[in-house]
């Protein structure tokens, strides 16, 4: 099931897609790990030609230059150049064989690890107003600093289209309830994964960033487990001094799709 796209609100219900958030202190930031690079670099997910729908449903339809990072085969440059065929669409991959692959929709593909790039090249070789991140930024050593990055090239109508799967997901808490958190091939246990997210974290990382979002849509898959878990979630919670509804409404959540601008 996927939630209807709504604008964040400072005080918006348990229903709304993403809830705002009062942010107070800082996020330890990532440290740069050449091995970590390397691994992400060669252990990437296979290429497939389905877009996410709910990604292209949050692009502006009047993007000049489009950057999507981690263009895999150029599924969603093919759905969104049918809605805007006037722009420019940059596709940025580490991956060589999926190169050729994202040319056949894209304008261009740059073979790049987008985190060894400095702003000086973002200004001169990426210089989009619509950024893509399809289920890229959990594949980041550090994606707060790229983040930073792009903020101090985009323009001041520019965004950032965010695809993240949520980490405080029932399934993640039912693994580590009992002691079964294990990698797999693709998912929310992702081996390639380097970073987790939940809604709160997520948040946090676009904000100390330079960023606020501003839309967000929820992807929630039903199944029979989850809502023999929920009372357990809530009432953890609860004992933790946190609020049982809101961490039930979280957990429900598979992947976060966000639309943030510069603050």
């Amino acid at each position: 099931m996927v939630r209807a796209v709504r604008p964040l609100k400072r005080n918006c219900n348990v229903g709304c897609p993403l809830l705002s958030l009062h942010i107070q202190g800082g996020l330890g930031r990532a440290t740069t790990l050449t091995t970590l690079r390397e691994r992400t670099r060669l252990d990437q997910t296979p290429a497939h030609d389905i877009h996410n729908p709910q990604l292209l449903q949050l692009m502006p339809t009047t993007a000049r230059t489009v950057v999507e990072v981690g263009c895999s085969s150029g599924a969603l440059a093919r759905e969104y150049k049918k809605v805007n065929s006037l722009c420019r669409y940059i596709g940025v991959e580490v991956v060589p064989e999926y190169v050729p692959l994202a040319q056949r929709y894209c304008d261009s593909v740059i073979e790049v690890d987008i985190e060894r790039v400095d702003e000086a090249y973002l200004r001169e070789s990426l210089q989009g107003d619509c950024w893509i991140f399809g289920d890229t930024l959990e594949h980041l050593v550090d994606p707060w600093a790229l983040l930073s990055r792009i903020r101090a090239v985009l323009s001041t109508d520019g965004c950032i289209i965010a695809c993240i799967p949520n980490a405080q997901h029932w399934s993640v808490q039912v693994r580590l309830n009992c002691g079964v958190f294990r990698y797999e091939q693709s998912g929310l246990m992702d081996r390639s994964h380097l970073r987790w997210f939940t809604r709160t974290t997520i948040m946090e990382m676009f904000q100390q960033s330079g960023f606020r979002v501003v839309e967000g849509i929820t992807r929630v898959f039903e199944d029979p487990m989850m809502d023999k878990v929920m009372p357990t979630i809530k009432l953890m919670a609860s004992n933790a001094g946190g609020n049982p509804e809101v961490a039930a409404q979280d957990a429900r959540v598979f992947q976060y799709i966000i639309r943030a601008v510069p603050a």
